[in-house]
């Protein structure tokens, strides 16, 4: 179902969207987000309630539209991609994290701006300790409130599908711990921002700041697309956010401990994951539909 023009909320021209102050107002129109909903709490989320983009349920054909004076995505920082998409999408906007260097940024970046929003964890409960500890810290800095999807414990994977399936059918395993859990997680929201890079692999090289996503039925708004990774670790250092230690031991890319190691300085920085098998990609950022760029 298209959205009509007349019910969308009036928005700025990115030209004129001025970072933190536009952010900090539509933050006050919003109100906080930041309470934890799933089972473990009987609270109604607050996208769970009007009429979302399109209906999930056997939904085809393109994608709800979009305005389209807003100019060229390209041309916006990644403060102004994520104001633009809250002051268009809250409150059925998230941000996942994995808790990788792009975790860091998205995090602090989403604080400064003085934004709430939700912030879904990807744990596949095969994270690395320093994983774990990165995550708590940033939760204490910046006052997270986590979206945990429900995903089997390894032991049950175990009994389902036989002991240490990553080795045996990667692809699947992937499958079962972060693709399930997300479209899971994602049925409350129409957009979802991440922190993937073009720059990450070759992949992931032509990833626009948004495309529509068939598999999830969600815009994925991509604020850190054109950042290369010197930038990503600029932004850590002159802002002092913490990040995971492990890329301080050649870990450049981080996953689950049966699927990642250190790469080589010659190496993309991907090479770390699933070494030694033809496979690129978990599954979450694949058989997406991209827009066009003034989308």
């Amino acid at each position: 179902m298209a959205v009509r023009a007349s019910s969308l909320p009036q928005l700025p021209d990115p030209s004129e969207i001025p970072g933190a102050p536009l952010a900090k107002e539509a933050s006050a129109r919003s109100g906080d987000s930041t309470q934890t909903y799933g089972p473990a709490t009987s609270a109604k989320h607050p996208a769970a309630s009007g009429v979302k983009l399109r209906q999930r349920a056997g939904s085809a054909g393109p994608p709800p539209e979009l305005p389209r004076d807003l100019g060229d995505f390209e041309a916006m920082s990644g403060e102004e991609v994520i104001s633009w998409a809250h002051r268009f999408f809250w409150p059925r906007l998230c941000l996942t994290c994995s808790w990788q260097k792009q975790s860091s940024v998205l995090v602090h970046m989403v604080a400064e701006l003085g934004l709430r929003m939700d912030t879904v964890e990807l744990d596949t409960h095969l994270f690395f300790r320093e994983s774990y500890e990165t995550r708590d810290r940033l939760v204490e800095r910046y006052a997270l409130k986590l979206i945990r999807p429900e995903i089997p414990t390894v032991a049950e994977q175990h009994r389902a599908e036989g002991p240490n399936l990553w080795e045996r059918d990667p692809d699947r395993c992937c499958h079962i711990r972060k693709v399930e859990p997300l479209v899971n997680a994602l049925a409350p929201y129409d957009a979802w921002i991440s922190g993937i890079r073009r720059d990450q692999s070759p992949s992931r090289a032509l990833t626009p700041k948004i495309q529509w996503s068939e598999r999830y039925q969600v815009f994925k708004i991509h604020p850190l697309a054109d950042w290369d990774e010197k930038r990503v670790w600029s932004y850590i250092e002159v802002n002092e956010i913490p990040f995971n230690p492990l890329h301080e031991a050649g870990y450049r890319s981080i996953g689950c401990i049966p699927c990642t190691r250190p790469t080589n300085p010659d190496e993309e920085e991907r090479a770390g994951r699933w070494a030694g098998s033809d496979k690129l990609e978990c599954g979450i950022h694949v058989d997406d539909t991209t827009l066009e760029r003034t989308a």
